[in-house]
């Protein structure tokens, strides 16, 4: 059974091959290990390793990991769908917020961050598979979001983020990679904010996704192996 050192060894090689098959440059893309229902010691692990960010989707998770790794320097990156009585705790706990998908999402976290005297870095999510069970933005509701966050001036747009479609099909996968590119594109040229960031890929598409301009690829199982209970 591999180590942790060595499956995190094994993605960035990935990574590297996808960014030298698309003709991009390594430093382009982001890994970011997803470390939620995985434990502390695991992420000090990496640290040392040279990881400074994790990904968690359960505010409460984020927040006692950060407390107890306080001693590193380290961001944190929650990517769960954030219910508005937790904005507070997010705001004090996390630097970026890449599921975005609400206008009242963003004036809570507004508050929390006006009470923290922080900001924090945001990226939209996009449903960009159309599929149900799914959270996030339709695509065509997206300009109207990245426009109305002007008002909330402690959130710092960055880009936007999507899990794509779940299919083993190839072309179903890069259709809503495709999609992601055209919606970022749009954003840049017709809204306020960076729009740069594209955060897309995870550890079965990561190399499709850095075909597609991925500028952060969200990897847990890959780098942690099988939760163990």
């Amino acid at each position: 059974m591999q180590t942790i050192t060595e499956r995190l060894a094994s993605v960035q090689e990935r990574i590297a091959v996808a960014c030298e098959a698309a003709g991009r440059k390594v430093t382009e893309v982001r890994l970011l290990p997803v470390s939620k229902f995985h434990g502390a010691r695991d992420v000090r692990t990496l640290a040392g390793l040279g990881c400074g960010s994790f990904g968690e989707s359960q505010v409460q998770e984020l927040a006692s990991k950060a407390a107890a790794l306080e001693d590193l320097d380290l961001t944190w990156v929650f990517l769960g769908h954030l219910q508005t009585n937790k904005a507070g705790l997010l705001a004090r706990t996390a630097h970026e917020f890449q599921a975005l998908d609400s206008e009242r999402a963003a004036a809570a976290l507004q508050r929390g961050l006006e009470a923290s005297d922080r900001t924090m870095d945001v990226l939209l999510e996009v449903n960009s598979s159309g599929e149900a069970s799914k959270f996030g933005l339709n695509p065509d509701e997206v300009p109207r979001l990245a426009e109305a966050l002007v008002r909330y001036p402690r959130l710092r747009p960055r880009g936007l983020m999507t899990l794509a479609a779940n299919t083993p099909d190839g072309r179903i996968v890069a259709a809503s990679f495709e999609t992601m590119v055209a919606l970022r594109d749009r954003l840049r040229a017709e809204s306020p904010g960076e729009w740069h960031e594209l955060s897309m890929g995870m550890s079965g598409d990561l190399e499709l996704a850095i075909a597609h301009g991925a500028t952060c690829v969200r990897v847990g199982t890959a780098i942690f192996g099988p939760r163990v209970n």
